[in-house]
């Protein structure tokens, strides 16, 4: 797993079109920590379910997922590995991508909260610019959602992103001509990414029973954009997420029976890969990643 050169490229205006450059982490000191209630129930049922962590599986697991991009034209960039730190394997919620450059977030799960170290170290040597720094209650990258050019939707839980992050985060891109929703969701999802990810232009997954009536409104009604429907049984675990890599191509995860069905269906290549000793552990594949650039729809 080697470390890239820096891209040549860097910034997102939207969260479709061909993925060109990803942050990943590396799973050197990964390991289940108690991180959110879906690692909680991980916990709670491991002798019953017969969960148990493979460091082995683990690791090949997120080889998979690397040769997927690799595979896909992707070029995949690392944050470092801290023994620290074994969750920031999960990239998505240390920082998020704008235009302007990179904001690094504030996490509120004890595990998780020096998580800014390795990725603002990445961002110095990869010679990206740090747009901003969360400092306002706290904001987590998952909670970031590029609905199309121009238009973000942010969420919080209360228990990871606060309504007083999402508010700092939401000020700065106002100032930039951005219009911006912020909308709360119930602790159980997590992260906004787990209720919407985008798929492509004007199409989403959405996760209908995470959201208020208003936030459905905003997404399908004031601008337009069609969804596929998530399942709350498929949510909470993580069905909705998943990766566009552009093209109609989506990375997800094979225990995400339903989802990958409905996306096939409607007419997209699905890449699932085994993913579940991360996917227990808190995070799925979209929360292993951040996208550093992506082309234009």
């Amino acid at each position: 797993m080697n470390n890239m050169s820096a891209p040549a490229r860097w910034g997102v205006n939207a969260q479709t079109g061909v993925l060109t450059d990803v942050l990943l982490g590396k799973p050197d000191h990964f390991r289940w920590v108690p991180l959110n209630s879906i690692s909680a129930v991980t916990f709670a049922n491991q002798e019953a379910m017969g969960y148990h962590f493979d460091k082995q599986k683990a690791m090949r697991q997120h080889r998979e997922m690397v040769d997927v991009y690799e595979k896909a034209g992707v070029r995949c960039h690392f944050v470092e590995a801290d023994e620290g730190l074994p969750s920031s394997v999960f990239t998505r919620d240390s920082s998020f991508m704008t235009p302007w450059g990179a904001v690094v977030t504030s996490i509120q799960t004890p595990p998780r909260r020096r998580d800014y170290a390795v990725v603002s170290e990445f961002y110095h040597k990869a010679g990206i610019p740090i747009w901003k720094w969360v400092t306002a209650g706290h904001f987590e990258g998952g909670d970031f959602v590029i609905l199309k050019e121009g238009v973000a939707l942010l969420g919080w839980s209360g228990d990871r992103s606060t309504k007083e992050g999402a508010e700092q985060v939401a000020g700065w891109l106002r100032e930039k001509d951005w219009e911006v929703a912020i909308v709360p969701i119930p602790p159980q999802f997590v992260h906004m990414d787990a209720v919407v990810v985008m798929l492509e232009k004007g199409l989403a997954l959405v996760c209908e029973d995470a959201l208020p009536a208003y936030g459905l409104d905003y997404i399908k009604k004031k601008h337009g954009i069609e969804i596929i429907p998530v399942a709350y049984a498929d949510c909470v675990k993580l069905g909705g997420n998943v990766v566009s890599l552009g093209n109609r191509r989506v990375l997800s995860m094979s225990h995400n029976v339903n989802v990958n069905r409905q996306l096939r269906e409607a007419g997209f290549e699905v890449i699932a890969v085994d993913y579940d000793m991360f996917a227990l552990g808190g995070g799925g594949v979209h929360c292993s990643c951040h996208e550093l650039h992506r082309l234009p729809d």
